[in-house]
């Protein structure tokens, strides 16, 4: 718009275009101060008039966004719009630092003080102004605050505004505090790149995507921006990490992270879920994709709980011929009970080889294991994971039952789970284990949950990767052999040939029958656990 000197009537009928439409309001009145080319008129793409009209059209708005945007500078006009055009609005602006919020008070004061005479006179003026806080003339307020103030926290809160929330320490007690002073007609706005998964931002924005929260969620990545293409993209990029490239452009949450799996390969795995054929147990969090089948070798795994309410125990159920994963479970349960579930489930796949950690109350779990009688249980020698055949360890007095994880085999498990997971060895089908390992990142140079979330299927898989790659290639070819050896058992004759496919001296074609006593029951003197096999 021109600018003249106007006449009252105009006056008005501006005053109620810029009261009905913050977009009319900042394109036409507002400057802003642009670090190259100084104080210049605001002007509005379409993606960001679009934002604006969210931010009336919805009470809660989470915007994941790329850098460069002008998103920070947009919110702040609308924040001046809303303390202009609406009296008694209080206003908190929450940032990890308050410097940071300040910036965003900074642009505020900027438009605010830059607007022409006559609407500053019809509006409101500032009344205080410093580096923290502003009070207009129609009593409305804005303050910039961190998250160790209680701004946030006070009484009829009209616009809350969240900073960069994907890296806000605390922010779930922040939000928790704040939210009841939103309620009636109190809005917010949470804006952030990505900053891995887990976070208040993260549960929040993915929530929102499904309806299950009160946020509406608009995604802004680099190419919104009509100024911009690949060109520049490229240009802007080449010298980046894949993860800053992620967080800062691509609004990419699994790459922004410092997880321990690969996003692509977290992409991958999300596309393959699927829902358990059914859920069993105590608690239904048996979770069944296949039952036994008699052709197939199964291996189970299990990670055991501390002990503590918060803590679950969890197994796997694995299909060793595809590496698919066949069940799982994760929930509370007591150690007794938990032994008691494992007995069973590895039965029903048939006896099949099993594994349990044996770090601090894993043990008491494989000591019922025993006292059940579980025909099949992991044996390793004392302070390694060597395998030790479970014969074998009856008689021995350097090994233990189950697996030991301690500081220096977890590095290794977890190192040959990302492998499987890298090359689609192993097959996941269940969304809660996809979950933790969204979860599961590099934090001081060690693999561990982030905080406020668990790793229990995580370690109760890397265990499983581990064994079928290392031991349990020695116990397949002791099994091998068990069936071979009873292959070439027969009642009907009185000797037996020892000689398997592929030993030196067999020869194709040979009889392994090499009596012709049909009467014969030699079974005589062979071990009760090779028959029993």
């Amino acid at each position: 718009m021109a600018r003249y000197r106007l006449t009252k009537t105009q006056i008005k009928a501006e005053l109620r275009k810029c009261a009905k439409d913050p977009n009319y309001f900042l394109c036409n009145w507002a400057k802003i101060a642009h670090p190259d080319r100084g104080i210049i008129p605001f002007r509005t793409y379409d993606f960001q008039a679009d934002l604006l009209k969210d931010f009336e059209d919805y009470r809660y708005n989470i915007i994941l966004k790329s850098r460069q945007l002008g998103i920070s500078t947009l919110t702040a006009g609308y924040i001046a719009w809303f303390v202009l055009f609406r009296e008694s609005k209080f206003v908190a602006i929450v940032a990890n630092k308050r410097d940071v919020a300040a910036n965003v008070l900074k642009k505020i004061k900027t438009i605010i003080k830059k607007l022409p005479d006559w609407m500053i006179k019809a509006t409101a003026t500032m009344e205080t102004d410093n580096a923290y806080a502003i009070e207009l003339t129609n009593m409305s307020w804005v303050k910039a605050c961190s998250t160790t103030g209680d701004a946030a926290r006070s009484e009829g809160l009209s616009l809350l505004v969240v900073d960069e929330a994907g890296i806000i320490q605390g922010m779930d007690e922040l939000w928790e505090a704040a939210y009841p002073t939103l309620r009636g007609k109190g809005r917010c706005i949470a804006l952030s790149t990505p900053k891995g998964v887990g976070n208040w931002f993260h549960k929040e924005y993915t929530k929102a995507t499904t309806n299950e929260n009160d946020f509406h969620p608009v995604r802004l990545p680099w190419d919104v921006h009509p100024e911009r293409d690949q060109e520049w993209f490229d240009k802007e990029t080449r010298n980046l990490p894949k993860t800053s490239v992620a967080q800062e452009y691509e609004c990419n949450f699994l790459s922004s992270g410092e997880t321990v799996i690969d996003s692509k390969d977290l992409k991958r795995i999300k596309l393959n879920l699927e829902d358990p054929e059914y859920r069993t147990g105590f608690d239904r969090n048996i979770w069944i994709w296949e039952n036994h089948k008699q052709e197939e070798n199964y291996l189970v795994t299990a990670d055991v709980a501390r002990g503590d309410s918060k803590d679950n125990s969890a197994f796997h159920v694995i299909k060793l011929s595809t590496m698919e994963v066949v069940a799982e479970y994760k929930g509370v349960i007591s150690l007794d009970m938990f032994a008691k579930m494992l007995n069973q489930i590895g039965k029903e796949y048939g006896s099949c080889l099993m594994v349990v950690e044996n770090v601090g109350v894993g043990i008491a779990v494989l000591e019922k294991l025993i006292d059940l009688d579980y025909p099949n249980l992991y044996y390793s020698v004392k302070g390694s994971t060597d395998y030790v055949d479970p014969m074998e360890a009856r008689y021995s007095t350097n090994t233990v039952p189950g697996f030991t994880t301690s500081v220096k085999t977890r590095p290794l498990v977890v190192a040959k789970l990302e492998e499987y997971i890298r090359h689609n060895i192993i097959k996941l089908k269940s969304e809660r284990t996809l979950h933790e390992l969204e979860t599961f990142i590099w934090f001081n140079g060690k693999p561990q949950a982030l905080k406020g979330y668990n790793d229990d299927l995580i370690m109760s898989l890397a265990i499983g990767c581990f064994v079928a790659d290392t031991a349990f290639e020695v116990n397949k070819r002791e099994l091998a052999y068990s069936k071979a050896m009873l292959n070439s058992i027969s009642k009907e004759t009185k000797y037996i040939n020892m000689k398997i496919p592929g030993q030196k001296g067999y020869k194709k074609g040979q009889s392994v029958l090499e009596s012709d006593d049909k009467n014969k029951n030699i079974y005589t003197g062979i071990p009760t656990w090779l028959i029993s096999g």
